[in-house]
């Protein structure tokens, strides 16, 4: 568990840092935008009211409510996981991964009613209109490492 642990105190202080530096420091929730390698990498303010691609998105509290409830069951369902089906280095990471980025994207929510998404990358002619952040990069490589290196049953 002290893998788990770690891994998610990095991904939360790295998650929580880059949002303080982009946001605040860099003045993009003023500015709205900031071109840094066009059209690779750029900074586009989103607050994220929803979840995924604003999916339930509404700045309603009882929305905030059950989507900071939602992540904290989430979290402690991979805990609890972890905890009674312990696997590889690699699966312990990927939990890491998932509940930092969890944990980053509630402080969010508490502190501001929705997530500061704040990366967007296009290439090769294709625009993406979505922007992300570290919290939502550690849940989603998490949960893949989740599958992949989950320890599969042995038929009896």
């Amino acid at each position: 568990m002290k893998l788990v642990f770690w891994t998610a105190l990095w991904v939360f202080i790295l998650d929580q840092v880059s949002k303080y530096v982009v946001v605040h420091a860099m003045n993009l929730a003023q500015l709205g935008q900031i071109d840094v390698w066009p059209p690779l990498i750029n900074l586009r303010m989103a607050w994220n009211y929803g979840i995924n691609f604003g999916l339930l998105a509404g700045d309603s509290p009882l929305t905030r409510w059950v989507l900071i409830a939602v992540a904290l069951v989430i979290a402690g369902a991979v805990l609890w996981w972890i905890h009674h089906e312990p696997g590889s280095k690699w699966q312990k990471i990927a939990a890491g991964l998932m509940v930092g980025g969890a944990l980053g994207n509630i402080v969010d929510r508490v502190m501001y009613g929705a997530v500061a998404d704040f990366l967007n990358m296009s290439c090769c002619g294709l625009n993406n209109p979505y922007a992300f952040n570290v919290a939502d990069i550690s849940v989603f490589a998490g949960a893949i490492g989740m599958v992949i290196f989950s320890p599969g049953k042995k038929p009896a």
